[in-house]
C-alpha cells in the first residue's frame, strides 16, 4: 500500500523524457510508451527513489497551486497498476 512515506522511483528499464516533436513528454518502458498529462508528468520528473509522497507534493505546491498529498498519491497509484513506478 502507498502512503505519503512512501518513496517512487520509475522501474527499471522505464524513461522519462521529453519529445520534441510532439512537444510533450512520454514515458518509455519495455511494454510500450506512454504519452503522460502534465500532472503525470510532474510527479514522475520527481520520482527520484529518494523523495517520499510528502516531498513531492512539497515540491509540487511550490510550482503549482492547490496540489494535495491524496492527489499525488492517486497518480502514483494509477502509475503503479501500470507498473512504471516502483516504491523503495
Amino acid at each position: 500500500m502507498i502512503t505519503v512515506g512512501s518513496v517512487p522511483q520509475l522501474r527499471r528499464g522505464v524513461r522519462l523524457s521529453f519529445d520534441h516533436v510532439r512537444e510533450t513528454h512520454v514515458l518509455l518502458f519495455p511494454e510500450g510508451v506512454l504519452v503522460p498529462n502534465t500532472t503525470a508528468a510532474a510527479v514522475l520528473e520527481l520520482c527520484d527513489g529518494s523523495r517520499t509522497v510528502t516531498d513531492i507534493t512539497e515540491v509540487l505546491g511550490k510550482r503549482f497551486t492547490g496540489v494535495r498529498e491524496q492527489d499525488v498519491l492517486d497518480v502514483l497509484a494509477r502509475l503503479g497498476e501500470r507498473r512504471v513506478v516502483a516504491w523503495t
